[in-house]
């Protein structure tokens, strides 16, 4: 890459120093046979018209014709002039003799004849043709004098642009080895941090998430912060592994303990070493549905990422949903030891637009986690808050850390906090997150509540348009 940065931009300075020389060289033409042309127009006419004054004043006598003489040669040696004199042209439009390059095609002998002054050039050769009435003949049949007219011809050759070509080349040869220099650097500039992040691509894409971006301080910007979003995408990734393998670790974990219950009292029953065979059987029930959870949960996630969860959103009664939720948890919190209070508006009208069974989903989830944690008591409640209708669960217990707090609803974490009854899959906070999202509810987890103890758990719906709102 940096080989083809570095051609690319000497073959820019290349094809700038070609076009720079050319449009000079045609510029330095131009220039040169346009001024050349009106000093030779104006050196050639003055001599014209001292010729002329020689000719025809009959006081001057020859004084203008021999400053004329001595003006022609002069400028034939200051000005430079391949050829400084007049040429005969014949009343039929005849020159007498014309220097090379000059023919009658270019010049015009009607024009002449008439007074005009003609100027040109043929390549680097430019010329002046003045015309000049040198002596005055008999008048003709008709009375009219006739002079005889000769044409001052002036001729240089300018100098040719190409002749300092060799000063160009040697100003285009330092720009080019100037250009090569500060190329080799940019491109080393801009490809090395680029080689360095495409290396740690190929290794995290590799495995390898503990491959970094080195980061310099002599980098541009835009590369430095390609470097650093590279780096903090490999950080996302390495979090995101642990946090899967403790996921992983976690949910082995939940399927471990169920089955091993399952497993030693079915085998204590088979064996008939144990005389409490309802006992065993409750045992294996209830870790069965333990474990039938944790299957759903881990079943529901995968929906919902597929998108394949589906959803029948109608206006729903938030005081009722969370009232018969709260019914059916009655029995395990008196297992428990726990109690369980319901505080929801007695009339109920609690409206809003969301699927039925995934908002009981929501509370029941909510308050599963609630009997975790719970001390003595967990309270389901809804209400009115705001412009927004809430559905929370609030439980009594040691209340979460406050690092920990952003993250209970992330799918893979785990907590330090104290232990907690082993109820449910784990997953059911990160199931309570997915819902509510899919439903277009907010949801929050707050902590502590009271005296430094407590959590509330609270989902956040909008009331529903065709509803009504107590």
């Amino acid at each position: 890459m940096r080989r083809r940065l570095t051609i690319a931009i000497v073959a820019v300075v290349i094809g700038t120093l070609f076009l720079t020389t050319a449009g000079s060289l045609l510029l330095v033409h131009r220039a040169g046979t346009s001024t050349a042309g009106t000093e030779t127009t104006h050196e050639a006419a003055t001599v014209a018209q001292l010729l002329t004054q020689g000719s025809l004043a009959a006081d001057v006598g020859v004084g203008a014709r021999v400053r004329a003489a001595r003006l022609l040669a002069a400028l034939r040696v200051v000005g430079s002039y391949d050829f400084f004199q007049p040429v005969g042209l014949t009343p039929s439009g005849q020159f007498v003799s014309l220097p090379a390059p000059l023919t009658p095609a270019i010049l015009n002998p009607a024009a002449l004849q008439n007074g005009q002054t003609l100027s040109g050039n043929v390549g680097l050769v430019v010329f002046a043709a003045v015309p000049v009435a040198l002596t005055v003949r008999q008048r003709n049949n008709l009375g009219i004098a006739q002079r005889d007219v000769a044409v001052l011809l002036a001729i240089r050759t300018v100098r040719d642009p190409v002749n300092g070509l060799s000063y160009f080349l040697l100003v285009a040869g330092g720009a080019l080895l100037v250009a090569a220099l500060v190329a080799s650097g940019l491109a080393r500039r801009i490809s090395d941090p680029l080689v360095r992040a495409v290396t740690t691509t190929g290794q995290l894409a590799g495995g390898d998430l503990t491959a970094r971006v080195p980061v310099s301080t002599h980098d541009y910007p835009e590369l430095t912060e390609l470097a650093e979003a590279i780096n903090t995408m490999g950080d996302s990734l390495s979090r995101s592994q642990n946090m899967e393998r403790q996921f992983l670790l976690s949910v082995s974990h939940e399927l471990r303990t169920p089955l091993t219950s399952i497993i030693g009292y079915a085998d204590a029953v088979a064996d008939g070493t144990t005389e409490d065979v309802a006992g065993a059987n409750a045992v294996i029930g209830a870790e069965a549905r333990r474990l039938g959870r944790l299957l759903q949960d881990l079943l529901d996630l995968a929906r919902l990422d597929s998108k394949k969860f589906s959803f029948d959103v109608r206006p729903v009664d938030c005081a009722e949903a969370a009232r018969a939720t709260a019914a059916a948890f009655r029995p395990e919190a008196q297992t428990l030891g726990l109690t369980l209070v319901t505080a929801v508006p007695a009339e109920g009208g609690l409206w809003v637009d969301a699927d039925p069974d995934r908002l009981s989903q929501i509370v029941a989830n909510l308050t599963e986690n609630a009997f975790k944690h719970a001390e003595s008591q967990v309270v389901v409640g809804a209400g009115v808050v705001g412009s927004s209708i809430a559905i929370w669960v609030l439980d009594d217990g040691p209340g979460i850390a406050a690092q920990d707090l952003p993250h209970v609803f992330e799918r893979h974490f785990t907590s330090d906090r104290v232990a907690s009854r082993r109820l449910g899959s784990g997953l059911g906070l990160a199931i309570v997150a997915e819902l509510a999202a899919a439903m277009k509810a907010v949801v929050a987890a707050e902590s502590p509540v009271a005296d430094g103890r407590g959590t509330r758990m609270t989902i956040w719906l909008q009331p529903s348009p065709g509803g009504r709102v107590a």
